[in-house]
């Protein structure tokens, strides 16, 4: 039986929070912290060895004897480098001390992570600044108990060289123009907005015996060659099911880590794959909703070793089935308590509501590229559009309740709106049930869901800073448009009702309620002028065109060195990815599957010699060869392409661009044409001769 477990008592107990804070810095200090945290005011360093003196006491006292500077560089995951907390001992006794200057300040090697150009190999200097609108924790695991201090990351010039940055910089800019709005409306009370998320993290557990045995899965993160097993999702068994007792006991554990790290997790089941999963938490600050999901990544593949699993948060890490996203939800609210997306009971009247949702509505249109860039990685290149997945055109879902107010907007003006009622089962022992003003549509990329959005498209291995720095800065831009306009306005209402009616009026070409699979709404999003990105590569120059570098800069989330420097960390990123697939594929083919089929074709050869010596009828045995030859033919001779163009893109290194290109067009292009015969030749020889572990025991093998 498990030990009773009370999340109460254990939530956020590896958490310096407000409760800690209160209880080791003295009053003056912990209301200056507090000023800063709640209220964006200047921290002042006269009172940083206070605090970092308790920290480290209240680290100690639990075990601690290292910190680090935990931040979070381009590449998509995090870095931590560990000090202890030791200093120069006196007289031979050991002292431990943490100064200010150590938890305000941190030095990293900057040249060493992705770049894109800001620091080169022999300009290492770069600076890691302690986030206190994140609270530092502990982590416990093999290396013993640890302190990590929540960081951004910059160059020694000063330049972002990390994800938490612009994130921060994007609040900043959308709290400076929404809290115009609200004044405009006569609320004096809120001084500050806050960006909520709550991030939902799909993921895979397979068996780590099998995966061991996988070279694609341990270079790549997903499956490079694979036949589709008999049985895959069809039957819908898989989709909140009752979980597997193995599966069961990682999420326990995977629950009790995260709670005392104040990781507020609330939701888990089956999701629609065999061997996929989802976890989903409460909403919270973005900022710390960020740090939270990279946290739950990491807990999630550490304590998958626990109970011999590997966790896989590649996209797409298996052919035919669902992959995993990361759906992103995203709302806006004051300081002093209030959803500014929340539409109330009688959201045709609710004139502030419609303010904000038209500002979203205009901003997600004039800015589809970005968001559409900010859900781009290789992976989800192979997810976008299929299996559940949202397709790679950007539209907004309302919902019959707020398409309807807008067409009374548009036409004259909203006198009613659409109430969900109550909705009777038919059955007289179960209640009434309060039925929704809208139902949901799981195609959609970007859906209004009662009081926020949910951005559908974030790729499930991803940080969620970019798509909710993107969001941000987009919103603040037209927030920022909505406020000048207003501000000049002799009528108020007379205005606002025209702002709406004219935003709405311009934009709803953005907006689809409808099957975002149908092959009409491909050709209607054309007729509509909307952006059909299908790739990353042709994602990136829209980070860097005048209109992106024009919008970052007027709010100073990123400047034109920065994003730069972003478009060619991106374009590595996928080269670098790829590049990994094909040789992993070229490794895989040539070790692996190659000298496993001409083996068993020579046991097959062997075995038709003898029959026919014997006099038996053969042809089975003749025609099962000749098909394993015909394809080992294909199969060779892709294989031979796919060195030949893996070089040839080598030696485009000077242009990323084009290289980038040529990955995309010619040597993914062989990589799938590898994978076909191989994936034929899987069903022709038999599973005890086939040299790796196969779909059906990969994802029913847990």
């Amino acid at each position: 039986m498990y030990e009773k477990i009370s999340i109460p008592e254990i939530f956020g107990m590896n958490v310096f929070n407000d409760a800690m804070m209160r209880e080791h810095l003295p009053k003056q200090v912990y209301k200056e912290l507090k000023n800063t945290i709640e209220r964006g005011e200047m921290l002042n360093s006269s009172i940083a060895d206070i605090i970092a003196n308790a920290m480290k006491d209240w680290a100690v006292e639990r075990g601690a004897t290292h910190y680090t500077h935990w931040f979070q560089p381009m590449t998509g995951i995090t870095a931590e480098k560990h000090d202890s907390f030791l200093t120069a001992p006196i007289n031979g006794k050991a002292i431990m001390e943490f100064s200010g200057k150590e938890l305000i300040k941190g030095e990293s090697d900057a040249s060493s992570f992705p770049s894109g150009g800001l620091r080169a190999t022999f300009e290492a200097r770069g600076y890691t600044a302690w986030d206190c609108t994140s609270p530092a924790f502990l982590r416990e695991d093999a290396a013993g108990i640890t302190l990590y201090i929540p960081t951004a990351f910059c160059s020694y010039t000063g330049e972002a060289l990390d994800k938490k940055t612009p994130l921060l910089r994007s609040v900043e800019a959308v709290s400076k123009q929404a809290i115009r709005i609200l004044h405009l409306f006569g609320n004096t009370t809120a001084k500050r907005i806050n960006v909520y998320s709550g991030a939902e993290q799909e993921y895979f557990l397979i068996d780590r015996t099998l995966y061991q045995q996988r070279k694609d899965l341990i270079f790549t993160g997903r499956t490079l060659f694979g036949a589709a097993p008999p049985k895959g999702q069809e039957l819908d068994d898989h989709y909140f099911g009752s979980i597997k007792e193995r599966v069961a006991c990682f999420m326990r554990e995977l629950n009790i880590e995260l709670w005392k790290l104040g990781v507020t997790a609330k939701t888990q089941h089956n999701e629609v794959a065999p061997a996929q999963h989802e976890l989903a938490p409460i909403y919270d600050d973005c900022n710390r909703a960020a740090d939270h999901n990279q946290l739950v990544m990491e807990a999630m593949k550490r304590i998958a070793g626990h109970h011999n699993l590997t966790c896989l948060l590649h996209e797409k890490p298996f052919a035919g089935v669902n992959g995993s996203g990361k759906h992103n939800n995203w709302s806006l609210g004051t300081d002093d308590g209030q959803n500014l997306l929340d539409p109330g009971k009688t959201p045709h009247e609710n004139a502030q509501f419609l303010v904000f949702l038209t500002a979203i509505i205009k901003g997600v249109d004039k800015y589809s590229e970005l968001l559409r860039l900010a859900a781009a990685n290789p992976g989800n290149d192979h997810r976008l559009g299929k299996q559940e997945a949202p397709p790679a055109i950007i539209s907004i879902f309302l919902g019959d309740q707020l398409l309807d107010i807008f067409d009374q907007i548009e036409h004259g003006g909203a006198t009613s709106s659409i109430q969900g009622g109550k909705m009777r089962v038919g059955v007289n022992t179960l209640p009434y049930l309060k039925r929704d003003a809208t139902d949901r549509n799981r195609t959609s990329p970007f859906a209004f869901t009662g009081n926020k959005f949910e951005f559908r498209m974030p790729p499930s291995s991803g940080s969620i800073s970019g798509p909710n720095f993107v969001l941000n800065t987009i919103v603040a831009d037209v927030l920022a448009e909505f406020a000048d306009e207003l501000e000049k306005a002799e009528d108020f209402n007379t205005s606002v009702h025209e702002l709406i009616r004219k935003t709405y009026a311009d934009h709803k070409r953005i907006i689809f309620d409808g099957n975002g699979y149908a092959e009409e709404w491909l050709q209607e999003a054309e007729s509509r002028g909307l952006s059909n990105i299908t790739n990353m590569v042709d994602s990136i120059p829209y980070l860097v065109d005048e209109k992106a570098i024009a919008l970052f800069e007027r709010h100073k989330v990123l400047n034109r060195v920065e994003l730069h420097s972003r478009s060619e960390i991106l374009y590595e990123t996928y080269i670098k990815q790829i590049n990994i697939e094909a040789r992993a594929m070229i490794d895989i083919a040539s070790k692996q599957i190659r000298p496993a089929i001409v083996k068993y074709a020579g046991e097959v050869a062997t075995s038709l010699a003898a029959m026919k010596a014997a006099g038996f009828d053969a042809s089975v045995e003749e025609e099962l060869l000749m098909e394993i030859n015909d394809n080992m033919k294909a199969f060779q001779e892709a294989l031979k392409h796919l060195s030949e163009v893996t070089q040839e893109a080598a030696k485009l290194k000077n242009n990323s661009k084009l290289q980038a290109i040529f990955y995309r067009d010619q040597v993914f292009k062989v990589m799938e044409e590898l994978r076909k015969p191989a994936d034929r030749l899987e069903f022709l020889v038999d599973e005890k001769a086939w040299p790796f572990p196969t779909y059906g025991e990969l994802l029913y093998n847990v």
